[in-house]
């Protein structure tokens, strides 16, 4: 199953976020290295959210990741959520229809 953890990042995200981003993508990194994390960046234009995708059995696995994020634990990421996404068309769709 695909999770969308969705974060709402802070007005001075960007001016704050290199004290923390090392620790950030390691973290992230890491995730992706186990499978878990299939991509991941922040919205452009403006810059006010961010996207991280999930292949996981359950929502567990975005939440335990948001819970030990330095940029929530940090409060560069005002507020977090996670959705089950229904992927139904591409070669990584988790429910492929045709």
């Amino acid at each position: 199953m695909h999770y969308l953890l969705i974060y709402d990042v802070s007005s001075d995200y960007l001016d704050r976020r290199a004290e923390f981003r090392g620790a950030h993508l390691k973290l992230a990194w890491a995730a992706a290295e186990r499978g878990q994390l299939l991509l991941a960046g922040a919205l452009a234009d403006p810059v006010d959210t961010a996207v991280l995708l999930f292949e996981a059995d359950s929502s567990e696995v975005p939440e335990a990741f948001a819970k030990a994020d330095p940029y929530v634990l940090n409060g560069l990421v005002t507020q977090w959520r996670v959705r089950p996404w229904t992927t139904v068309v591409g070669e990584h769709a988790s429910t492929p229809v045709r």
